[in-house]
């Protein structure tokens, strides 16, 4: 892979011209190239199969209005020559992901989905959810759509066959059956209420049931249960009968079960108005493992197959696919995403585009619920629009926000401090932006919460002058609401003011009378405080924005909390992980029994070494 360099720096054109000084320096190699602006901003990454006779295409007219607009931006040109087009693909996929450039067709939502894991690391193994790498030891199904989907699977599975769900530490410091066993829900392996061979064999049937065998699994379970009636054992029958019953529930949430597809993503992609959706069901094991909608940024004039492939490349970039991807529009280079996905996969990947037949149908399926996610998506952001503008009328702001940051500070008496900031946009909550701050001040006054603010607010405008000094990266507000009346209003403004940002518009919300709701007063720097009628939209909506700040805030206040509960003095001591803490908590019961622990039976605790043993006694034995 070598980069190509770019003409002798000088009064470089832009637009055609610009595109065709490049074409002289270019050759039949495969490789990927980007077009930049003025500024040196990424407008487009593409791929070529020959780079010469690709980027040739740009120098004449005739293209769509989208494209004209990009060539007429063309200022300068970037090349990365491959060895091979399927090499030159994954690496423009790559590049969009990074780069994210403005012609780009685009997926933003990329997060990792969850599987089911039955570990393998211990003689009763564990069945729990799990999500990104696979490095435990186990088997993996799936992936599933949500972490929903999951947990309702898990719930079923665990009534059919009793598997345990605890920790391995939770298993080994119980001492009697735990609640899910007296609800059947788990089989007590803990305290030797199943035989190792007997929990083995529930095993198995859960993973066959998982890779697709599920009649097998249920006609022996029925076998058993009237085996265990006719010998007149009754409650071992009904036992049986909830265990089937509860296989039959997993199956009727899936919904659509094919017969004839064990292993495949059906892709549908639906299109309007500029704007896109695309549905993807997993299918695994002839199961339906759940569905999810995805909105690539498009724009106007880009074709079903360009979006399509787009999707498919950063999707599956880091995502193993499976061995069929059945669309509902084909792509120009089906043969060459093939050999792509192939290579990634370690093994064959095929590309269906149906005409009939039961594939046809769950593309059809697909299709249609793209189509009315795609519906609602544009309802949502209509009644969106018409807030931020009643916002924009409200406030008197220059033009509707597109991005609205909310900061809320949560504590108990100064302790286990922390700020949360929340952001909304034309797409509503903007979940993937939203931040915390542990506050780290050490000269603040507990319960201080203006010093709290403006902790917050020195390092959020601190990094955000970093990160995006020119501010053409979409990450600075339009608006700032900040919980609290005119002192914390100017609290911010002083920070914003010494920071040199005095630009963005920025609004107080105060409880008002009671501190009830509808009687909120806004506060700006200068002007008098005033509120909205308590029938205002907009009152609504700034309530909720507030609202979603105060729970995140509280939810990260809660999270260190609890993270803080759980910490011992053991913590502190150099070569005691997690795994060693436990040991020595199981053994002595507590860490304040462990503090007064002598050095001999430090050194009985299996797994601590003689050399860590004089490590703890001398930390809590020196200390002063």
């Amino acid at each position: 892979m070598t980069p190509q360099d770019d003409p002798p720096i000088g009064t470089r054109p832009t637009g055609y011209a610009c595109i065709q000084s490049y074409v002289k320096t270019l050759d039949n190699s495969p490789g990927v190239y980007r077009m930049l602006d003025a500024d040196s901003r990424v407008l487009y990454v593409g791929k070529a199969r020959n780079l010469r006779a690709r980027v040739s295409n740009y120098t004449r007219p005739g293209h769509s209005g989208r494209i004209e607009k990009m060539i007429a931006a063309t200022a300068s040109m970037m090349f990365l020559t491959t060895r091979t087009e399927t090499e030159a693909l994954l690496l423009e996929q790559n590049l969009i992901k990074q780069l994210k450039p403005k012609y780009n067709v685009l997926l933003r939502d990329d997060k990792s989905f969850p599987n089911i894991l039955v570990a393998k690391d211990h003689a009763f193994p564990q069945i729990k959810k799990h999500r990104g790498a696979k490095k435990e030891k186990g088997a993996y199904f799936g992936p599933f759509a949500s972490a929903g989907a999951v947990n309702r699977t898990l719930n079923q599975l665990q009534k059919a066959f009793l598997l345990r769900s605890c920790s391995d530490s939770m298993f080994d410091s119980r001492t009697r059956p735990c609640l899910l066993y007296q609800i059947k829900r788990c089989s007590g392996p803990c305290v030797g209420l199943i035989s190792e061979g007997d929990y083995r064999e529930s095993v198995k049937d859960a993973e066959r049931f998982l890779s697709g065998r599920s009649t097998k699994v249920q006609e022996e379970l029925a076998e058993q249960m009237m085996a265990a009636s006719e010998a007149m054992e009754f409650e071992r029958a009904a036992g049986l009968r909830d265990r089937i019953r509860a296989l039959t529930q997993v199956q009727t949430s899936q919904g659509i079960n094919p017969r004839g597809v064990t292993e495949a993503d059906v892709i549908g992609l639906y299109m309007d108005s500029g704007q896109a959706c695309v549905q993807v069901f997993f299918i695994r094991a002839n199961q339906n493992w759940g569905n999810k909608d995805f909105y690539p940024r498009v724009g106007a004039e880009v074709s079903p197959a360009e979006v399509m492939e787009a999707f498919l490349g950063q999707f599956y970039d880091n995502k193993e696919p499976p061995r069929q991807l059945i669309l509902s529009d084909g792509i120009e280079n089906a043969d060459l995403m093939e050999q792509a996905l192939a290579e990634k996969a370690g093994r064959k990947v095929e590309i269906l585009v149906p005409q009939r037949g039961e594939k046809q149908e769950l593309v059809a399926g697909a299709l249609r619920n793209a189509r009315e996610s795609l519906a609602r998506r544009m309802s949502e952001s209509a009644t969106q629009a018409k807030l931020l503008r009643g916002v924009a009328e409200a406030f008197e702001l220059d033009a509707p926000p597109s991005r609205i940051e909310v900061y809320d500070n949560s504590h108990i008496q100064g302790t286990n401090a922390v700020g949360g900031m929340i952001v909304a946009g034309p797409e509503g909550f903007m979940k993937n932006a939203y931040r915390k701050f542990n506050i780290r001040g050490d000269d603040l006054t507990p319960g201080d919460d203006f010093g709290m603010m403006k902790e917050v607010l020195t390092r959020r405008f601190t990094r955000l002058q970093k990160e995006d000094p020119d501010r053409d990266k979409g990450l600075w507000p339009d608006l700032l609401l900040i919980d609290g009346g005119a002192g914390q209003v100017s609290a911010v403004h002083e920070i914003m003011a010494q920071h040199g940002v005095e630009d963005i518009p920025m609004i107080g919300v105060a409880k008002g009378v009671d501190r009830d709701h509808g009687k909120e007063e806004f506060h700006r720097i200068g002007q008098r405080p005033f509120a909205l009628k308590r029938n205002d939209p907009v009152l609504y909506f700034v309530q909720r924005l507030r609202d979603e700040a105060h729970r995140f805030a509280i939810g990260t206040h809660r999270a260190k909390r609890a993270k803080a509960i759980g910490t011992t003095p053991l913590d502190e001591i150099p070569g005691v992980g997690a795994a060693r803490k436990r040991a020595l908590l199981a053994h002595f019961g507590s860490a304040k029994a462990v503090s007064r622990a002598n050095l001999a039976d430090l050194k009985a605790v299996e797994g601590i070494s003689a050399g860590l043993a004089q490590k703890v006694y001398d930390f809590f034995h020196d200390k002063g």
